[in-house]
């Protein structure tokens, strides 16, 4: 049985996968680490690299239009293509575009059209994830098992690959650039990435796509008022009052408590980790090299066996032990702060931190996946995913403005971020035997 499952990875579809999970994970180096680096070396603060970080928060409601996605058919471009990529591409243009404005930009003199079109980029990849999730999907038939469960390990490997990898090309490519002696090496380095993007939407156009029976009607179709208001009772009211009613109002509460809180002080550590690699003396191939390099490797390696740890413990005492790996990697970061640049020790406080919050993940996936309503599956999944991404956006954004107040005291800030997880972690104790009962049983 092993051996038919591994025998999954060997199906030439998954070179597609993989390709969509990179297309879904790079946008992220754009908007979070190169974003963050281009600011913080252009001599803005930490309060506004911080408050910039809030334009992920459009991934927390991209399930709002996802139907109008679906439904809605693009002119001639959905037939040349077909539907799913049309809309990809599209979306794809959108950064792309948006790229050639950063590159004619300054960030100290034009910080609101740096973040604004920031902004767009963040909400074509918020809006392709909904059409690369699709296409994942529909590269394996409904009785395709074994396909369907490499193809969505796949796409994981695919997205961190864009994200870590990604970033670490571009990280090199900026070092490189500004080692010429090149002033303008961030906006140089954005004309290297357009290149990338344009590769990958090359290899997006041999994917096949699945016809697509669309209403002749669709394109053209008026919204009413009253369709509008059965469109969101669908999307968000019915699943939340399943929710409620399935769990009570107490419980409910308590586990959305818990989804908004527990990977807050991962996400106040990750918005500034970068900015505090650099301010304690490594460089950006250095970053690249640790944080991305390394950060990769361990992140693909645990997320493929994470699942198998988080079943064998119980999703509550993966989730328990998750939040304690957390709260300890990140204390690991004050301990580099103290002791000053020590290779070593960066490379095994990177290593530590993506393997907990590899392992963080699963467990917290598995955990939203087993609570949900069979009826509303997809919807009431989406909307408790994205209260977990609302809290981290939200509430992170503040996080530069937190160093700044302590006098750029990184240690102590580290310190804060991991005593942040004991707030879900009593939440979690109240839970398990309610929730802990229940994941078992459907485990």
């Amino acid at each position: 049985m092993l051996a038919s499952y591994f025998n999954g990875y060997l199906d030439r579809r998954m070179l597609r996968i993989f390709l969509l999970g990179m297309m879904s994970g790079f946008p992220w180096v754009l908007i979070g680490s190169a974003l963050t680096l281009w600011l913080k070396e252009d001599g803005l603060s930490r309060t506004t690299v911080g408050f910039a970080g809030l334009i992920f928060g459009v991934y927390a409601f991209n399930f709002l239009w996802a139907p109008l996605i679906d439904r809605l058919s693009l002119p001639w471009l959905s037939r040349k293509i077909g539907h799913r990529k049309a809309w990809i591409i599209l979306f794809q243009i959108c950064i792309f575009a948006s790229l050639l404005v950063w590159i004619q930009l300054d960030a100290t003199e034009h910080l609101f059209w740096v973040v604004g079109f920031g902004l767009i980029i963040a909400f074509a990849s918020a809006s392709q994830d909904i059409v690369i999730d699709a296409l994942r999907i529909e590269q394996a038939g409904q009785d395709e098992r074994q396909v369907m469960a490499a193809g969505a390990a796949m796409s994981v490997i695919g997205w961190w690959s864009g994200f870590k990898l990604g970033g670490l090309v571009t990280f090199f490519i900026a070092d490189y650039i500004q080692a010429m002696g090149v002033q303008n090496y961030w906006q140089y380095t954005f004309i290297s990435v357009l290149l990338m993007i344009g590769l990958m939407n090359l290899g997006l156009l041999l994917i096949p796509e699945q016809q697509r029976l669309i209403s002749a009607n669709a394109s053209k179709q008026q919204y009413s008022l009253a369709m509008l208001i059965s469109w969101l009772g669908e999307t968000v009211i019915d699943p939340l009052v399943s929710f409620f009613r399935n769990n009570g109002v107490r419980i409910g509460l308590a586990i959305l408590g818990f989804v908004f809180l527990f990977k807050i002080g991962e996400a106040f550590m990750g918005k500034m980790s970068i900015v505090f690699y650099r301010e304690i003396g490594f460089s950006k191939s250095e970053i690249g090299i640790y944080s991305k390099g390394l950060g990769w490797v361990v992140t693909i390696v645990f997320t493929l066996i994470g699942g198998w740890f988080a079943m064998r413990l119980g999703t509550v005492k993966a989730l328990f032990i998750a939040g304690v790996a957390m709260a300890s990697t990140n204390i690991m970061f004050s301990l580099l702060y103290w002791v000053g640049k020590v290779d070593w020790l960066f490379a095994l406080a990177v290593m530590l931190d993506d393997l907990a919050a590899a392992f963080a993940t699963v467990a917290f996936v598995t955990f939203i996946s087993l609570l949900v309503d069979r009826r509303y599956t997809a919807t009431q999944y989406a909307l408790l995913a994205s209260i977990g991404t609302g809290g981290k956006t939200i509430l992170s954004a503040s996080s530069g403005w937190m160093v700044d107040s302590l006098d750029g005291d990184w240690g102590i800030f580290f310190i804060i971020t991991a005593l942040m997880v004991i707030p879900s972690l009593l939440l979690l104790i109240l839970l398990r035997r309610e929730v802990g009962t229940r994941t078992k049983t459907q485990t």
